[in-house]
């Protein structure tokens, strides 16, 4: 783990003892700090009750607190907790925050941040990817699940590679990232911000935070992020289509416009890096996809299944739609689609209709998608469950097509998480890997 002694003889209230909570709790009292923490929930309370004391923000007396560390999932709009630390001095801060803190401790390493609506956790790993690939050591961390403080720190030369989502930005006064990157910025977790601006604003500060001589990596596809890159006298503009021109055939698993952006970005970060190209294109080709953004489950008769349970809104899913195109005019992409909408309409998506043979919908907004697809001409078959969506998108498609799972809806009617509901389907199509292996073998 990190730990530092910035934090030594402090007193911290920590609270939310989800992963970055328990990491943040274990590098301060690691570091020497005195530790407060508080969770909801009995069983995570009792995983820090050797090394912090209990103690709920909403109850104790925070004046003389050095900080309140809260989970990125706490909306400080609306959590009293905000008006408590205020009126007590006390700054909110997260764990981003403590790590921006303890660098000056730390061996001489450089940090990319990297933020945006959607392709974050793509680009992190690409980025970490390529880092590595050039024999640099690399650690990833941040909102890719991976809590920052808990990786060991790296050598000297090393990079640290952070996927920063707004939430998390909110919380952090001091990173000075080396590169700063911004892929995207559609309206998103509006419940958290002052309309569409403030959630702007909120990526923005990642580039505020920044010295003007460290590149601020901006992909320059929509207005909004050009807004922002003729802003910041730093600014080095990349756009998708430069990437789009190339043969991503080279990259498997880099397909579609999304990733052309990511791609994009990839190169810039490396080049201010120092990283050779030769290296980057060697690192684009060997690149793996993370779990549930256009993962490449299996192939089965010629039909290939990808899981995008990632794609939890829209804008996230209209890339995957326009990553097959129709060969000789036919359709190849059967959709599956629907969960817990975050709006009523999938107009964001309409560009990729052509390209979608039938549509499967699941879930609570199943219905609502499913006339929303009959509306714009699209077969669709109204499914509910994902095994069910499985089993008929398979019976419909012909070799050469695609299932695609890209749900633009998150997750929680039906599943824990993206992460559940991408294993849900995973399990339904190696289901019927299992049964097509079984009758070939019976029919051998």
């Amino acid at each position: 783990m990190i730990v530092s002694p910035a934090f030594a003889g402090k007193r911290y209230a920590v609270l939310g003892l989800a992963r970055s909570g328990l990491a943040t709790v274990d590098a301060l009292a690691a570091s020497g700090a005195h530790v407060i923490a508080w969770d909801q929930r009995e069983d995570a309370r009792a995983l820090v009750a050797d090394k912090a004391e209990l103690g709920d923000p909403m109850e104790m007396d925070l004046a003389g607190l050095d900080a309140l560390v809260v989970s990125p999932g706490v909306p400080l709009n609306r959590h009293p907790v905000t008006c408590r630390a205020r009126a007590a001095g006390v700054q909110i801060i997260g764990d981003i925050e403590l790590f921006a803190l303890a660098r000056s401790s730390l061996p001489a390493h450089r940090v990319v941040g990297i933020t945006g609506t959607n392709g974050k956790s793509t680009t992190t790993a690409l980025i970490d990817h390529i880092v590595r690939t050039a024999g640099l050591p690399s650690r990833m961390g941040g909102n890719i699940g991976l809590p920052i403080l808990a990786q060991a720190p790296l050598p000297e030369g090393g990079v640290y590679v952070l996927e920063l989502s707004s939430y998390q930005i909110d919380l952090t006064f001091s990173l000075d990232c080396d590169v700063a990157v911004l892929l995207n910025i559609t309206p998103d977790h509006l419940d958290r911000y002052d309309g569409f601006e403030g959630y702007v604003a909120s990526k923005q500060r990642l580039f505020v935070m920044q010295s003007p001589d460290h590149p601020a990596i901006i992909a320059v596809d929509d207005a909004v992020t050009r807004r922002i890159a003729d802003a910041l006298p730093q600014t080095v503009p990349v756009t998708a289509r430069s990437v789009a021109a190339e043969d991503q055939s080279r990259w498997p698993a880099l397909q579609g416009p999304h990733n052309a952006q990511n791609v994009a970005v990839a190169k810039a970060v490396a080049e201010a890096l120092g990283i050779a190209p030769e290296t980057t294109a060697q690192a684009l080709a060997s690149y793996v996809s993370l779990p549930h953004r256009m993962q490449r489950v299996a192939e089965i008769d010629g039909v290939l299944f990808v899981n995008d349970s990632k794609a939890t809104n829209a804008a996230s899913t209209a890339p995957a739609l326009a990553a097959w195109p129709p060969v000789d005019g036919r359709p190849r992409i059967h959709w599956i689609l629907g969960g817990l909408a975050k709006s009523d309409s999938l107009d964001e998506c309409a560009a990729g209709f052509p390209n979608i043979a039938r549509g499967y919908t699941i879930g609570e907004a199943g219905p609502l998608f499913a006339r929303l697809l009959g509306e714009a001409s699209v077969p669709v078959t109204e499914c509910e469950l994902m095994v069910t969506a499985v089993a008929e998108a398979a019976a419909h498609a012909q070799p050469g097509d695609i299932v695609l799972l890209s749900p633009a809806c998150a997750s929680f009617d039906q599943f824990r998480d993206f992460e559940a509901r991408g294993d849900a389907f995973a399990a339904a199509v190696a289901a019927l890997r299992d049964k097509a292996g079984a009758e070939t073998g019976a029919g051998a």
